[in-house]
């Protein structure tokens, strides 16, 4: 078979476990994959270590495939806030994600004349997503029926057009389902595939602190932006006030984050000469909240066991000192997210 006449097929990768033996099982039979990794501001990022994210550039090579970056953006935070068919455990969206992506990838299948779109889905592996009757409901909202393969569980779920056609061989593919990744380890064994991350819990809207973190930015913010979803993942986060919130750094490079996403607005705050956090005030500042913020700074420096600590406080305008004494543990603890 020429490269002009190869059958096409899109591809979801992740660049974990499963996508990666989904592709496989196109490629040993000849199917041209045209892959895709899916972005966003939640974990599913290259540099990530989430089930929902990994480098996809090692194993493309290796294989011999393309793969396109795409980054959902606001689009995504959209579905987040509002999903269609609501949240799991904690902040994930996950059929409304599923269906968010296989959307955009219809869109490509559509350009190339591909003739399916090939997911790492496993039946029975998430409870939110990967039920029968979810993805049916997938295949269904997103306009895929007959052309959504799921080379790892297909033999266990109804044929595609392909493989009625018999462009693809359905008993080439897998009947694998439930949580156990024992069968594409063996697989992984078979197509020579060393290198894949270890399968994590989730995306980030699966973690519980973050998803709490997220809730509560959601709830109190009336405008969402990139800096404030990038801060969500670093340090001590204390909600002072409807119109208040404070956050804590534990380590310089948390330090350097904060200073990074800070708004123009926001005040910093830092413990003169000593070991110290740097500590970011968003929102209403009233001279109770400044006076918190010094305190709750001079806790967590290196001085906190003085009677007295000199704290910065950065305005956007002007910077001034206040000398002030560390926060105990029960007046702070019970405002942290």
């Amino acid at each position: 078979m020429t490269v002009e006449n190869k059958p096409k097929v899109v591809a979801l990768f992740s660049g974990g476990l499963d996508s990666s033996i989904a592709i496989l099982l196109m490629l040993r039979q000849g199917i041209e994959v045209h892959a895709i990794t899916f972005l966003t501001h939640f974990g599913c990022d290259i540099v990530d270590r989430s089930s929902c994210s990994g480098d996809p550039y090692p194993i493309a090579e290796q294989f011999g495939f393309s793969v396109k970056l795409h980054h959902l953006g606001e689009e995504f935070i959209k579905i987040v806030q509002n999903p269609k068919w609501g949240h799991g455990k904690n902040m994930n969206p996950c059929v409304d994600c599923r269906v968010l992506m296989l959307s955009h990838a219809k869109y490509v299948m559509d350009q190339i004349g591909a003739v399916a779109i090939a997911t790492g889905e496993v039946l029975g592996q998430r409870p939110m997503s990967q039920t029968r009757d979810k993805l049916n409901l997938v295949e269904k909202e997103t306009g895929l029926r007959g052309r959504l393969l799921r080379p790892l569980s297909a033999r266990l779920l109804k044929p595609t057009i392909p493989e009625q056609e018999g462009i693809i061989d359905r008993s080439r593919l897998e009947n694998i389902s439930g949580r156990s990744r024992k069968r594409q380890m063996e697989l992984a064994d078979e197509f020579g595939l060393e290198h894949y991350p270890t399968p994590a819990a989730g995306c980030l809207l699966t973690d519980v602190n973050y998803s709490r973190r997220l809730s509560d930015l959601l709830a109190h913010s009336q405008a969402i932006d990139f800096n404030m979803l990038n801060l969500l993942r670093v340090g001590r986060h204390f909600r002072f006030s409807p119109r208040t919130k404070i956050v804590i750094g534990r380590k310089e490079d948390e330090n350097e984050k904060i200073e990074k996403y800070r708004c123009p607005e926001d005040v910093l705050f830092e413990a003169r000469e000593t070991g110290s956090p740097i500590t970011l005030l968003q929102g209403e500042k009233t001279d109770e909240a400044i006076v918190f913020a010094a305190r709750a700074t001079a806790r967590y420096c290196d001085d906190k066991g003085l009677d007295k600590v000199s704290v910065t406080i950065s305005f956007p305008e002007r910077t001034e000192v206040l000398e002030v004494r560390p926060i105990s543990d029960e007046e702070i603890e019970h405002i942290r997210l």
